[in-house]
């Protein structure tokens, strides 16, 4: 079983910045490709970003390109998501997620990860 705990969500002022941590419980935590999602009231899950096993490769959405990044620590087995310059529009629930099939390419499809996070909440005020 894989545990993945989200931490570092809060209220945030637009242009401000957080910083998401993932803590992965479980040994095979490095062989696995790693993803952030987020999720607005109303609204379908949608990609944020992903990371390879390796953290050689990553992706973003092209909403977030030049502002967050996606980075990972594995011998913490941990994920992170730094936001900068944030919007109002970047309020939701934040999840990360671990991509099933180890060493297998990181995607901005939800259904091809097997194991997820509780979330953490993001709000961004004008």
């Amino acid at each position: 079983q894989v545990q993945l705990v989200e931490s570092g969500g809060g209220l945030v002022q637009a242009g401000g910045s957080l910083r998401l941590s993932c803590a992965a419980a479980g040994r095979t935590f490095s062989s696995y490709a790693m993803g952030w999602f987020r999720q607005a009231p109303g609204k379908e899950r949608e990609f944020v970003a992903a990371i390879s096993w390796s953290g050689g490769s990553t992706d973003y959405a092209d909403s977030v390109k030049g502002r967050f990044t996606i980075s990972r620590d594995n011998v913490k087995r941990t994920v992170y998501l730094q936001m900068n310059s944030l919007k109002p529009e970047d309020t939701a629930v934040y999840y990360c997620a671990r991509r099933e099939g180890a060493f297998a390419a990181g995607t901005d499809r939800p259904y091809e990860y097997d194991y997820w996070g509780q979330g953490t909440q993001v709000t961004v005020s004008s």
